[in-house]
């Protein structure tokens, strides 16, 4: 069973903050931990309360780039989220998904 991301809220994945998502490549699967959810500033017109996932994958040479990608997880399913990069830190790369 997949969350249905239409509905979602950061309710739904706060649970699973610390928690991997598998991504498989052509090569292997690439592993990336829930670091954070955070609520966002919501417009009056805005059909739920908006959200950022943020996500870390191990260092490894190069990064994903900006696009969508099924983020397989053992409780919620595997979910087509949109990823941007957003840049290397100590541990390895950072990863936002935004829900609005």
């Amino acid at each position: 069973m997949s969350v249905d991301l239409a509905s979602a809220t950061a309710e739904t994945f706060a649970p699973h903050v610390g928690s991997r998502f598998a991504l498989a490549l052509t090569d292997g699967v690439l592993e990336l931990e829930l670091l954070g959810v955070e609520a966002l500033p919501a417009a009056p017109s805005s059909p739920r309360p908006p959200f950022a996932l943020r996500f870390r994958t191990p260092a490894v040479p190069g990064h994903l780039p900006q696009g969508t990608y099924a983020l397989a997880h053992a409780v919620l399913g595997t979910l087509e989220i949109f990823l941007v990069p957003l840049g290397a830190d100590a541990v390895g790369m950072r990863y936002e998904a935004v829900f609005a």
